[in-house]
């Protein structure tokens, strides 16, 4: 799994680039195979914003979040991509299920 992290108008330091992967860490417990997360911060104007990529097989998962603070975006990017990947991993719980119960009949 591939984390890559960049920055638009903003320096990525070794403080914000260690925060984004402990708190990715997270949402990557809960999802097995990822192929790769691109995670975008940018700073605009009186907001900061932040985006996320999530490469799984069969789709891929896209969440962003914009804040005053960047630390505050980062956390809120991280709970509606938890979210997300929860979503999709029932989603797929119950596709398997229905097939199986198809096949039993």
């Amino acid at each position: 799994m591939n984390l890559n992290i960049s920055g638009h108008h903003l320096d990525i330091t070794p403080a914000i680039r260690e925060y984004v992967e402990t708190k990715f860490a997270r949402v990557l417990r809960h999802i097995d195979n990822v192929i790769d997360v691109q995670v975008i911060l940018s700073k605009e104007p009186l907001k900061q914003k932040a985006e996320v990529t999530l490469h799984v097989p069969g789709k891929d998962i896209h969440a962003e979040s914009i804040d005053d603070n960047l630390y505050a975006a980062i956390d809120l990017l991280v709970d509606k991509t938890d979210r997300l990947v929860v979503k999709h991993k029932e989603k797929q719980k119950n596709f398997d299920n229905t097939a199986a119960k198809h096949l039993a009949s």
